[in-house]
């Protein structure tokens, strides 16, 4: 038998003191069984209610340690919040935790009786139980009064600022084109774009909010499993093991080593690639490149991508500041021109080409000894895989390809570093001397990398990459798809990927992240959001990797946690988290852990022919003119010629038109919905 305060009103009858200094008919005593059954009153008077405001004893869900205990709960209706305490007596102090109500939802619950859940807009929420019917109806319908109170509040305003920013945007139009006032005026097309992009953020907020209410209220309730619980009352406890606890030893490691990589244990090293391997040669004359390309005509690249900072140049805010006016929240952007000087300089088909900036731990995948140390493999690479792809911490927009477009490379990969980053650490950088010799006897894999633009509406490509010795290739074709989100701008890969393991039979197919270019008025910067899958039919594993945007108040930017799980027994093999572009930690499920700063894994630069020898509709000879303009800083050549290759696009669509000859791509075959190498590993082996 446990004994509490009972919520009762200050100053009411029954919390009056009688001369022994007990409280009098307030005090109720609260019973609970052993097995965590209903609170019950025995002798007490039930929450009191003057006007809207309601307090008392309620029994929470605290967490799975604690279970069920006791709190005292003040609703605050002009607030709009449900504040509670340890106990009454600790009111006076800051609220142990507290819930908003504004586009909340209160449920029933049916888990235990008189119990009922409150699902808050920002995803937390609390299980809560009353002591028998009646104290549960008060409750809520009071918290449900005020959830309407408030949320018809925050629709009153919006509405009213929809109407103040309409009247804004009106009367910037009406002033005249010229002037010492006019509607292209810069400090008014600021201000036209970023009420505009602020309005459509808060509309976008509320509906987020509400949709996070829909689905927390839809999943508790089908919820059988108490013990969810964003909003513990009680101290975190240091995790006794499992996942959490291997974290915590992973980061103090990490600390402590001051260095990462592979594991805690091992630093890294930068990788000397053998750029002439007598194994490749070999390679390159049993498996001569498809494509008929001369593997002696290709050089390592030297180019890096590295971007500067845009700037803050008047003409420049000025083109951006137009451009933002004239868009609307939603419009697709792949018609959309635009300026110059936020292009990259390279192909997004090149882009894709960096994704492969790991070579040795991508061909590593295939040399798993079972089907749960393969795809663990794949996932480690999946996620080391952005930072260089993603390079640099600013957004620029790499080159629409032109249809037709194509781009072609290859890596030379030392066998040496194809080992599992799991169980053995890399082998050390060789000595002053011996890199001739690893050359002529360790020798390289050979891995080929084709892209090519295969659509133009929808912009779609497809790439595709083959390690014949590993008997290994993956083909992905991917169509991206652009929106304007008011101060962002979204990119959603739409498509998917597939690797086949030829020596295994199996296929694992996979998606991609959406990417996100914020802060598009000041200097741009990138991050990736979304949840993406990877998974094996074969095999019955998957994994769930996914990609967090940075909140709106607090909170890390590139996030990523990822889950790999045995489907048919449900058992989940590895967990990893941190940020894609930073340190990465790994935990199995055997207990193994292990750490990896993607900013510090060697890369190994790919292979690609000079410009001069390489075709006309090649990415590097085809835009060498735009990016040799933009190194040099002449935006308007640049111009230019961008101008020019996408005016001989048309012109060649017009022409296809009229003769009714459809396009047919060089390298890649569709097949149902996607697009397929027509050469592919699976094809000839």
């Amino acid at each position: 038998m446990e004994k509490a305060s009972v919520g009762s009103l200050p100053g009411s009858p029954a919390s009056k003191k009688n001369p022994a200094g007990e409280r009098g008919s307030g005090v109720r005593r609260l019973e609970r069984s052993a097995s965590h059954g209903p609170v019950r009153a025995a002798g007490g008077e039930p929450p009191r209610v003057r006007g809207r405001h309601l307090e008392g004893v309620l029994n929470k869900y605290t967490n799975l340690l604690q279970g069920w205990q006791n709190r005292y709960f003040v609703l605050d209706p002009e607030l709009g919040q449900l504040n509670y305490f340890i106990n009454e007596q600790g009111k006076s102090q800051k609220p142990r935790g507290s819930l908003p109500l504004s586009g909340a939802s209160v449920i029933p619950g049916d888990e235990l009786p008189h119990m009922f859940i409150i699902c808050a807009a920002n995803g937390e929420h609390f299980k809560l139980r009353a002591s028998d019917a009646s104290e549960q109806e008060l409750w809520m319908s009071q918290l449900q009064h005020c959830v309407r109170r408030h949320s018809d509040t925050s629709t009153k305003v919006m509405s009213q600022a929809e109407g103040q920013q309409k009247n804004l945007i009106h009367s910037i139009e009406s002033l005249p084109s010229r002037g010492p006032l006019s509607s292209l005026d810069q400090d008014l097309l600021l201000l036209k774009a970023t009420s505009a992009a602020t309005l459509s953020c808060l509309g976008e907020c509320l509906n987020i909010l509400q949709h996070n209410v829909s689905q927390a209220t839809q999943h508790i309730s089908q919820s059988h499993i108490p013990g969810h619980n964003h909003n513990q009352d009680l101290p975190t406890e240091k995790p006794m093991s499992g996942w959490c606890g291997a974290r915590s030893a992973l980061t103090e490691q990490l600390k402590s080593s001051g260095r990462s990589g592979t594991s805690p244990s091992t630093g890294t090293h930068p990788h000397v690639p053998t750029s002439r391997c007598k194994e490749q040669l070999h390679s390159a004359e049993k498996h001569p490149d498809p494509e008929g390309v001369d593997p002696s005509e290709e050089t390592t690249d030297t180019e890096d991508n590295e971007e500067e900072d845009l700037g803050v140049l008047d003409d420049q805010r000025n083109i951006i500041l137009h451009l933002l006016s004239q868009l609307k929240l939603g419009m697709d952007l792949t018609r959309v021109v635009l300026p110059t000087f936020i292009l990259e300089k390279r192909s997004l088909l090149e882009m894709y080409a960096n994704f492969m900036a790991h070579p040795d731990m991508f061909l590593a995948i295939t040399g798993g000894s079972t089907e749960e140390e393969r795809i663990v493999r794949f996932v480690e690479y999946y996620l080391t895989a952005f930072h260089e792809g993603r390079k640099g911490a600013v957004a620029k927009k790499p080159y629409n390809p032109i249809l037709g477009e194509s781009f072609r490379c290859t890596w030379d990969v030392p066998r040496d570093r194809v080992r599992p980053l799991r169980t053995q650490a890399p082998a050390p950088p060789p000595a002053s001397g011996e890199q001739g010799r690893m050359a002529d006897g360790a020798g390289c894999y050979h891995l080929r990398f084709v892209a090519e633009q295969v659509s133009h509406h929808p912009p779609i490509s497809g790439f595709y990459c083959e390690c014949r010795e590993r008997r290994m290739c993956v083909n992905t074709h991917v169509w991206t798809k652009s929106k304007f989100m008011g101060m962002s701008v979204g990119v959603s890969m739409v498509g998917e990927g597939a690797l086949h393991l030829l020596e295994h039979d199996e296929v694992y197919v996979f998606t991609l992240p959406c990417a996100y270019a914020r802060s598009i008025l000041t200097v741009p910067w990138v991050e990736l959001g979304g949840k993406v899958s990877i998974s094996c039919s074969k095999t019955g594993y998957s994994a769930t990797v996914t990609f967090h945007t940075k909140p709106f108040y607090g909170g890390k930017v590139h996030r990523v946690t990822a889950e790999v799980k045995h489907n048919p027994t449900g058992t989940i093999v590895c967990k990893a988290q941190g940020e894609w572009n930073g340190i990465l930690e790994f935990t199995y499920s055997n207990g193994e852990t292990k750490v990896i700063d993607t900013c510090k894994l060697p890369v190994i630069r790919k292979k690609i022919r000079p410009v001069e020898k390489q075709g006309q509709s090649e990415s590097r000879r085809l835009w060498q003119h735009v990016t040799c303009a933009l190194k040099s800083g002449n935006i308007d050549v640049a111009t230019e010629k961008k101008r020019q290759l996408e005016e001989q696009q048309r012109t060649e669509e017009r022409q296809r038109a009229a003769s009714n000859t459809p396009w047919k791509p060089k390298y890649f075959i569709k097949e149902g919905d996607g697009w397929v190498y027509h050469k592919p590993l699976w094809k000839i082996h």
